[in-house]
């Protein structure tokens, strides 16, 4: 298992075709400072150009939480203009994980608050353990989600619920968190990473050209109409109908063997 580091906080750590991106801040619970957001998003530019990627998994060394947002204690003492300098990094760390084109998987357990939950709503699935509470309270302390949260919950959980749940500022916890929808699988204590793993390997099994032409579809449809959004599908479809994997893809079933993708 390999490993690459993004400065004091950040690595990624390799399982074959599956990429674990690590958040590794265990003193301020995985906070995110300046600079942690810029290495977060140098790693996810490293991930996004990486070819043998095909599945992001998003964990955390924290026993006790996932991320916890902001880092509050850095911008409390922050001027406006600080504030203004910092803010196109910590935009640049939530859209590394959005735009990331392969699948991603978020392993949460503990407290995943406001930019914490907001980097696993960037993802693409979310695995939860008993022990997770989620939330977006930002409203309580003088501001609103500024990592996607506003446009990537609703998506989730419609916009009432969305409305309800940012307005309140209030936590949720984890059975509740997976009854509205705001995690997609609830599993026992300690099994986030473990889970989120197993899943992430049963997709990268899959045709890696096939996962990010889907992935696009899916993004890009979401929203729109019926037929502009049959549209999108059929442009991710060409894609893949004309490569590589879907030969070894169909060769493979005839031949009743496992595909050896070659990724293009």
């Amino acid at each position: 298992m390999s490993e690459q580091r993004f400065g004091e906080w950040i690595r990624i750590q390799r399982h074959g075709h599956v990429a674990e991106l690590v958040l590794d801040r265990p003193k301020a619970m995985n906070a995110v400072s300046t600079e942690m957001g810029r290495r977060i998003a140098e790693a996810t530019a490293a991930l996004a150009a990486d070819p043998s990627v095909r599945v992001v998994v998003l964990t955390s060394t924290h026993e006790r939480a996932f991320c916890v947002g902001a880092d509050l204690k850095e911008r409390n003492s922050f001027t406006d203009a600080d504030l203004a300098r910092q803010r196109p990094h910590a935009r640049a760390a939530y859209t590394g994980v959005l735009e990331l084109p392969m699948p991603t998987v978020a392993a949460v357990h503990g407290f995943a608050l406001g930019g914490g939950f907001e980097l696993a709503l960037s993802c693409d699935v979310i695995v939860a353990d008993s022990t997770a509470v989620v939330g977006l309270p930002e409203v309580s302390v003088g501001v609103i989600p500024g990592g996607g949260g506003t446009q990537l919950l609703p998506r989730r959980v419609g916009a009432a619920r969305a409305a309800e749940l940012i307005f309140t500022a209030r936590r949720v916890p984890a059975a509740e968190a997976h009854d509205l929808g705001l995690v997609d699988q609830l599993v026992p204590e300690g099994e986030d990473r473990a889970s989120a793993l197993a899943l992430a390997a049963s997709m990268a099994a899959n045709s890696p050209v096939g996962l990010r032409a889907a992935k696009r579809a899916l993004r890009l449809g979401h929203g729109l109409d019926l037929r502009t959004g049959l549209e999108v599908e059929d442009a991710a479809w060409r894609t893949v109908a004309f490569s590589g994997d879907r030969v070894e893809g169909v060769a493979a079933f005839n031949e009743r063997r496992p595909p050896e993708w070659p990724g293009e």
